[in-house]
């Protein structure tokens, strides 16, 4: 089904049975597979691919040429860069161990989840079976082979974590008005990191590895 409100360029291809919700549009020559449910108010780029089945959330931004495999489930909010890689294969072979061509049985689907507010960077490769988390970003280029905290800053291949960032994408400060660091270590003390950008507040949790927002703005002198 696809809402009367949706734009869809006469170029792309939708097969049957794919749902596109209201406000959403679809650019030239997108590939929508049998199943895909895209949900309301996003925006798929030329050139993009998206699989049988996958699920977009709401107000999602899938920009040109980017790959979206069977098995991904993309969240609300989600922000896809130029030409970046979902997987689905962690063993892909195009032959069997007999010899002849690999079908859908000869194979498992390793799922991707891109969870709410991340973002993956242009040139970017979700290997498959990690997920990405919550207003994680993935740098440009990154090859992520392990799973993404969330608010955590990942680059390189393979894709370490190299700070935190804030709902909003800016990169988190310490106590001292320098970027996060990817260990906690420098900031074992005072383990409250702060966004310069829009004054929001975290404190780092060691057990889950992660962040949990706290609520008030950033007090008045502190190192911006």
């Amino acid at each position: 089904m696809i809402d009367p409100s949706a734009r869809v360029h006469a170029s792309a291809d939708l097969e049957a049975d794919v749902t596109v919700g209201s406000g959403t549009s679809i650019w030239h020559r997108a590939q929508i597979r049998t199943g895909a449910r895209i949900g309301s108010q996003c925006i798929v780029g030329r050139d993009v691919f998206i699989d049988e089945g996958v699920t977009i959330g709401d107000r999602v931004k899938i920009q040109n040429a980017a790959l979206v495999y069977h098995g991904v489930t993309v969240e609300d909010g989600v922000f896809i860069g130029p030409n970046a890689i979902l997987t689905n294969d962690r063993y892909p072979r195009a032959i069997t161990t007999t010899g002849e061509l690999a079908r859908a049985d000869d194979w498992v689907v390793s799922p991707i989840t891109l969870r709410h507010g991340c973002s993956i960077g242009a040139g970017a490769i979700v290997v498959a079976g990690v997920d990405v988390g919550r207003f994680a970003t993935v740098g440009a280029g990154a090859v992520v082979t392990r799973t993404v905290p969330d608010h955590a800053l990942v680059a390189g291949n393979p894709a370490r974590r190299i700070g935190w960032v804030c709902a909003c994408g800016a990169r988190l400060r310490d106590a001292k008005g320098e970027p996060a660091a990817a260990r906690p270590d420098r900031y074992a003390d005072d383990p409250v990191l702060h966004c310069p950008s829009c004054q929001r507040r975290y404190v780092y949790l060691p057990d889950a590895e992660t962040l949990e927002e706290r609520p008030g703005a950033l007090p008045q002198g502190a190192p911006a």
